[in-house]
């Protein structure tokens, strides 16, 4: 009897990842878990679902929109399941782990839960890579890692990666130098956010400055020249120096990453005080990743912090996705699998296993071994009386 079509039906953008792609992601995790842990970043694992009031808190209220929320019935007071997992970074970093020395490396993966996807990544549900540097104002903190993010994927094998460098806080340092407010402010931030150079007609001065901004976009060496030329209102300065210092600090360490700036581009730096980038990879329509510079509310609990002039703990870190990584990274190799007869000794399959053989044992008598091998996705046979397996033919 067939099961029910309704019992293999998921709500949209959640689904079901099945062999062999549930085990390159597991595998995959590990290795970038890997790298990160050779570049001394320590991991954490925090839980899946919060208080509402301390998982949106902080840098946590930019998605507020895009978070389930229950009732725990325990306690009575609604919890929230995570969206994004840097907010219970920046939270360990003000609690539990307010005394660590700065600067502090944190690495993690897991599930988040979203209550929209986007129109290129319809997906809900998926896991979470990252990085967080806590503590550090410094430009090679960015440099640190936007590296770090080149030489995960790097280890997963995923080619033709590219860095696009954002700059999320300069259009409104240009808002605010110019005067432009309310509707004017919300038109024109709905203008670039599409790369509109219907910008040009906007009050006289910024929609010059505008245009300029978006026709250096390109790569990284040509737009900085460019933007070298172009007059920014004081406050946008210290954020030209950043993309400077750490494109330069970048090139000095992987001169052969490809860099590219948009120093307009805002979408989904809604936390973002600072340098910020997105990860893309030739031939991927997704984008791998992304990251950037933020604060972090400090003293929670009340804990004492240095000084940060009121404005919270500098962090910097990037999280990629580990759904898109995986469709860019190279279809993982055919596993030795070898089929084991009945019969087959424990000590030798055991042997076999050591040796990175997959073993698959026969449960019962089968007239065809051989059938039954390949029926089972084996790639190898073990003969009766032999200890080495024998390919399929």
């Amino acid at each position: 009897m067939n099961a029910s079509p309704a019992l293999a039906l998921l709500p949209a953008g959640l689904h079901d990842l099945l062999p062999p792609d549930a085990e390159r992601e597991a595998g995959m995790v590990e290795r970038a878990m890997g790298v990160f842990r050779a570049h001394g970043y320590e991991r954490v694992r925090p839980p899946l679902v919060e208080f509402e009031e301390s998982l949106l808190s902080g840098v946590g209220r930019a998605w507020a929109l895009q978070t389930f929320r229950l009732l725990d019935p325990e306690s009575q007071r609604i919890m929230a399941i995570r969206a994004d997992m840097t907010l219970q970074v920046a939270r360990l970093s003000q609690s539990r782990l307010i005394k660590a020395p700065r600067p502090l490396r944190l690495c993690y993966a897991g599930e988040v839960l979203r209550i929209g996807g986007g129109l290129l990544s319809p997906e809900r549900q998926f896991r979470q890579i990252g990085c967080e540097l806590i503590g550090s104002l410094a430009a090679a903190s960015d440099a640190e890692i936007i590296l770090l993010a080149s030489a995960a994927l790097t280890e997963l094998g995923v080619t033709g990666v590219s860095i696009d460098l954002n700059l999320p806080t300069v259009a409104p340092a240009i808002f605010a130098a110019y005067g432009v407010t309310g509707e004017a402010e919300r038109n024109l931030a709905h203008a670039l956010a599409h790369h509109d150079t219907a910008v040009a007609g906007a009050t006289p001065g910024v929609g010059k400055l505008l245009v300029e901004l978006l026709d250096l976009a390109g790569p990284a060496d040509a737009a900085i020249e460019k933007l070298g030329r172009v007059i920014l209102p004081e406050a946008a300065e210290s954020s030209r120096t950043r993309l400077v210092e750490t494109v330069r600090l970048i090139r000095a360490t992987a001169p052969e990453l490809t860099l590219t700036v948009d120093p307009l581009e805002r979408q989904g730096f809604e936390y973002q005080t600072g340098l910020s980038f997105t990860i893309f990879a030739r031939g991927s329509r997704r984008e791998l990743g992304r990251g950037g510079r933020y604060r972090i509310a400090n003293g929670a609990n009340g804990a004492p912090l240095p000084d940060y002039a009121g404005r919270g703990e500098p962090a910097v870190g990037f999280s990629l996705f580990a759904d898109a990584v995986l469709n860019a990274a190279p279809a993982a190799s055919a596993s030795r699998r070898v089929y084991l007869p009945l019969g087959i000794s424990p000590e030798l399959a055991r042997n076999l296993r050591s040796e990175q053989w997959i073993t698959v044992a026969a449960l019962d008598a089968s007239g065809d071994d051989m059938s039954e091998a390949k029926r089972l996705g084996c790639s190898h046979m073990l003969a009766p009386g032999s200890d080495q397996p024998t390919p399929l033919i």
